[in-house]
């Protein structure tokens, strides 16, 4: 077997051992004998990473654009432009319509009563939910619970065609009364 040596590291303090005692050495000569560490190489560039996603990104946008016109060619910018107000009116229309809703109310306290309700509830939930799931055992038996019901809807529901029918007449008719008949 052949056997590996390794060049052994030796430090020295400034106090040395002497006969039994301990001396002190000058600080010259124990700086002469300190050993230092290389230097860490520089941490890698965040920034030109974020550079080449972007830039990636932004070909990839090109190209989609290109495929998406009739011609094949990349977009000008007049269709881009085009393209950003059709985007920018969505949002728009759609905070108007939110206005005319929140305007034709009646009692408004009790509705933003509601909606702080229901975000307390949605964040106590979701507690409630990652409490559950830190448990050993809990996550596992519910997914498999989940599933088992899953399987049962499916062979009770959607697998015959009379079965399938009466569930959608039933959906049809919780429509007609949650929205009313339209």
């Amino acid at each position: 077997m052949a056997s590996t040596t390794s060049p052994s590291l030796t430090l020295s303090s400034s106090s040395t051992l002497v006969d039994g005692k301990t001396t002190r050495q000058s600080a010259a000569a124990a700086s002469s004998q300190c050993v230092t560490l290389p230097t860490l190489p520089p941490p890698p560039a965040v920034q030109s990473r974020a550079a080449r996603t972007t830039a990636y990104c932004r070909k990839i946008a090109r190209n989609v654009v290109a495929m998406a016109t009739s011609t094949g060619e990349v977009a000008t910018t007049t269709e881009a432009s085009s393209a950003d107000m059709a985007t920018t009116e969505l949002p728009s229309e759609l905070l108007q319509k939110i206005q005319e809703a929140w305007d034709k109310l009646d009692d408004k306290y009790a509705v933003s009563s509601l909606g702080v309700a229901a975000l307390l509830l949605l964040w106590s939930s979701t507690g409630v939910i990652s409490a559950i799931d830190r448990l050993p055992l809990i996550p596992g038996v519910l997914e498999l619970v989940g599933i088992g019901y899953t399987g049962w809807f499916a062979y009770k529901n959607l697998v015959f065609k009379p079965d399938r029918e009466a569930l959608i007449s039933k959906i049809k008719d919780l429509y007609k009364e949650v929205i009313g008949s339209s």
